[in-house]
């Protein structure tokens, strides 16, 4: 079974339904394919802190007016080391920006709901999907779907189809070159109903190693504490979380933790990864399919909007202008931020975490470099400068 639409986009998380939705209010038709189910997708457990960019363009999509209602506006968070907070200011040292707690799913969900009300079309549970001659101008994709085999030609495929997916592996090793860093440790996450210990997030450094306070909304919180790789969750009862993450806090935030059974619990491990470059032919690789940061400066699901946000233009550049100015300058734009952000998530999870060699030492070492960052205007605005998110 044949068909052709504009753009083929590969992959229903944020960044594709961002993606073919901006394209779809502009009359670009697409297509998404979707190897999970719908429910599998929305089932994903992910983080939820917006940098202002990636609101406006879920605005632009048609796709915050719940977001606007229930989405927790932060203008700053807490640094939490040698037994004391400290609060940045973000909204004061960033020149006026902020940030929303609004959890991926959530957006994931309003994205699909917006693109049914749009009539926009999303192939789940598509099987064996495979890119095909995106080195030429007639790219096109196969799938198949309850055991019939169907072709898509398009001018263009977008693989936003994640770490996993199968448009970067479709790529011959010999065009893209791969930059990774694996981190000794990962997060231990749960998700509670219960309510947060502070309005603003927590950022602990501590001998025994990292713990981070969040939430979802003022009733359901999310918590982290580092712990090793070779951890595995069965061994982690909630009392047993719920005591460890006490003792990485400060007095008075430890006395303000409410416990309660989890609804969630994971491990994920932490990795810096990015892919060069981004083009290849007439297919275009956009977020987690891209790169991966480790989720300390709260940059993944951001860096995935901004990549869409620069593709989106470039397409809308070439249907509207005939121009392919805005294709040939993605990959570029697009690796210049997310260089940045990389090395900001780096440095982040360096200065907050415990490595095997940080030693008696190496602890001083964090907590010297985070009193300084506390008390040098200059440094906390270059913090606050990166975690609202660099301009576009």
């Amino acid at each position: 079974m044949n068909q052709r639409v504009q753009v083929l986009i590969i992959g229903s998380g944020p960044a594709g339904l961002l993606l073919g939705q901006l394209l779809h209010n502009i009359g670009v038709e697409t297509l998404i394919l979707e190897r999970q189910s719908q429910e599998y997708v929305l089932s994903r457990i992910r983080a939820g802190v917006l940098e202002q960019g990636t609101i406006e363009l879920l605005e632009l999509a048609g796709c915050g007016e719940r977001m606007r209602v229930e989405g927790i506006i932060h203008s700053g968070f807490d640094l939490a080391f040698d037994g004391q907070r400290y609060r940045i200011d973000l909204q004061e040292m960033s020149g006026g920006k902020t940030m929303m707690v609004y959890g991926q799913t959530e957006v994931t969900k309003d994205l699909m709901n917006h693109r049914l009300a749009t009539n926009g079309i999303t192939i789940y549970e598509a099987q064996d999907v495979q890119p095909h001659d995106f080195n030429t101008n007639q790219p096109w994709v196969s799938y198949k779907k309850d055991g019939v085999e169907h072709r898509v030609d398009c001018d263009f495929i977008a693989g936003c189809d994640g770490f996993h997916g199968i448009s970067r592996a479709s790529v011959p090793d010999q065009a893209i070159e791969i930059y990774e860093k694996v981190y000794p440790f990962g997060w231990l996450g749960i998700l509670a109903d219960v309510p947060p210990v502070s309005h603003e997030l927590i950022y602990a450094n501590h001998p025994q190693g990292f713990a981070l306070c969040s939430m979802r909304s003022m009733t359901r919180s999310r918590y982290y504490v580092q712990c090793s790789l070779e951890d595995k969750v069965e061994e982690w009862s909630d009392d047993r979380f719920w005591d460890e993450l006490r003792f990485r806090l400060p007095p008075d935030a430890a006395d303000q933790v409410t416990t309660g059974p989890s609804i969630e619990k994971s491990i994920a491990p932490l990795r810096s990864f990015v892919s060069e470059p981004l083009r290849f032919g007439t297919m275009f690789i956009c977020g987690d399919a891209a790169h991966i940061v480790p989720p300390t400066g709260a940059k993944g699901l951001n860096l995935a909007a901004s990549d869409v946000f620069y593709l989106f233009n470039a397409i809308q550049e070439y249907y509207e202008e005939n121009s392919e100015s805005g294709l040939e300058a993605y990959s570029k734009k697009v690796l210049s931020r997310v260089w940045k952000a990389v090395r900001f998530s780096w440095w982040m999870t360096t200065v907050m975490h415990r490595f095997p060699d940080t030693g008696t030492f190496g602890q001083k070492i964090q907590e010297a470099e985070l009193h300084y960052l506390t008390s040098s205007t200059p440094a906390t605005q270059s913090l606050a400068e990166n975690y609202v998110g660099l301009p576009l």
